[in-house]
C-alpha cells in the first residue's frame, strides 16, 4: 500500500480519536446542568444530547472547520515540506492526551484550547513564527477570552430578568422551567455540535492535503461529507460514553443550581456559540458553560459560588495553551528526529 496513504489514514484514526476525547470530556456541557437539578436521568440525558450533538456537527455547517484548517497554520508552507504532516501528527497526540488526562482528573478543559495551543506550537516548533496567520489567532484568542465574559453576563441578566416577570409565579412554575431547560439542554448539545465537532475535520482535510491526498479547492476549502460523517459519529459517540467526573464538576461544584439557573445557563452559552460558530470562530464550549453558570449562581446568590472551584477551573484553562504549545512543539522535534535518525 501507498505509504502516503497510510499516513493519511492514521492521520485519520487519530483526528477522530480527538474528536472522541472531546466529546467524552465535553459531555458536560449540555447535560451537566439537567442531571443536576434532576429534570432528566443521566442516561437519557446523554443519549438526547448525543443525537443533537450529531445533528448540529453533521447538518449545521463547516464554518469553524475552515477556520481550523486554513486560518491558523499557512497550509502552503506546510503542505511544500515532507515533514509538514508532523504538524499535525504532534498536534493530534499532543491535545488528546491533554484532553483525557484533564478529563480523568475531573477538569472541564477546552478541547478548543488544546487543539489551537497545539497546532500553534508544533507549527512554530516546525517552521518557525512566520507560520503562523497571527491575525486568525489574535481574533481567536479575542474570542476564547470574551466568551466566557459574554456569556456570563448574560445569563446574570438573564436569571434576573426572568425573577422579574415570574416574581408573582407559585411553586409550580419549577415544572414549566424543568421542561424549559431539557429543550435548553438540547439546544446547547446542537450548538455544541456546530463548533467543537467541527475541529477535528478542520484537521483532517489540512492533513490530507498536506499529504497530497487532496487538491485544495480554488478560493474555498470543502469538507467532504465522508469526513463531516466520521467526525459527528465519533464526537456523538465520545457525547455518549461520556465524562463523569466533568459532569459533577460542571452540575454541582460550581453552584446548587436549581431548574431556573439551568435554563439561563444552557440559553446564553448556546447564544454565544450559535453566533460564534456562524462566524467561524473555535470556542471553548466547556468555558462558555462553566461561566454561564457562574454567572447565574452569583445573580442568585454572589457567595453560593464556589469560587474556589472556578479559581481551580480558571488555573487549568490559563496553562492549556502554553502547556500544550510546548507539549506539542516537543513532540513535533521527537518525531521529526527519530524520523531523521532513520533516514526518514
Amino acid at each position: 500500500m501507498d505509504p502516503t496513504l497510510i499516513l493519511g489514514i492514521i492521520i485519520v484514526i487519530l483526528a477522530l480519536a480527538f474528536a472522541f476525547s472531546n466529546g467524552f470530556n465535553d459531555a458536560a456541557n449540555a447535560v451537566a446542568t439537567v442531571i443536576s437539578t434532576r429534570a432528566i436521568s443521566p442516561t437519557t440525558g446523554i443519549i438526547i444530547a448525543g443525537i443533537c450533538e450529531f445533528i448540529g456537527a453533521y447538518f449545521l455547517g463547516t464554518a469553524v472547520a475552515q477556520t481550523i484548517g486554513k486560518g491558523i497554520v499557512n497550509l502552503e508552507v506546510v503542505s511544500g515540506s515532507k515533514y509538514g504532516i508532523i504538524v499535525v501528527f504532534a498536534t493530534i497526540i499532543g491535545s488528546t492526551l491533554w484532553n483525557i488526562l484533564c478529563t480523568i482528573l475531573g477538569f472541564p478543559i477546552s478541547a478548543s484550547h488544546s487543539l489551537i495551543g497545539g497546532f500553534i506550537g508544533a507549527g512554530i516548533f516546525g517552521f518557525g513564527f512566520d507560520v503562523i496567520n497571527w491575525a486568525n489567532v489574535a481574533m481567536i484568542f479575542f474570542a476564547l477570552i470574551i466568551a466566557p465574559l459574554v456569556g456570563s453576563l448574560a445569563s446574570f441578566l438573564l436569571l434576573k430578568t426572568t425573577y422579574f416577570f415570574f416574581k408573582n409565579a407559585t411553586t409550580k412554575i419549577n415544572n414549566f422551567f424543568r421542561i424549559l431547560e431539557i429543550i435548553a439542554s438540547m439546544n446547547f448539545a446542537l450548538s455544541h455540535g456546530t463548533n467543537d465537532g467541527q475541529k477535528p475535520m478542520g484537521l483532517i482535510v489540512f492533513s490530507l492535503i498536506v499529504l497530497g491526498l487532496m487538491k485544495p479547492s480554488t478560493g474555498s476549502f470543502v469538507v467532504p461529507k465522508w469526513v463531516v460523517l466520521a467526525c459527528s459519529f465519533f464526537i456523538t459517540l465520545g457525547v455518549l460514553i461520556g465524562g463523569w467526573n466533568v459532569i459533577k464538576t460542571v452540575g454541582s461544584r460550581i453552584f446548587r443550581i436549581r431548574h431556573i439557573h439551568s435554563f439561563s445557563a444552557l440559553v446564553s452559552g448556546a447564544i454565544v456559540i450559535y453566533l460564534a460558530s456562524f462566524i467561524g470562530l473555535p470556542l471553548s464550549t466547556t468555558h462558555v458553560i462553566s461561566s454561564t453558570v457562574m454567572g447565574a449562581g452569583a445573580a442568585e446568590r454572589f457567595k453560593g459560588v464556589r469560587w474556589t472551584t472556578m479559581k481551580n477551573i480558571f488555573i487549568v484553562w490559563v496553562i492549556t495553551i502554553p502547556a500544550t504549545a510546548i507539549f506539542c512543539g516537543l513532540l513535533y522535534i521527537l518525531i521529526f528526529r527519530i524520523l531523521k535518525f532513520f533516514g526518514l
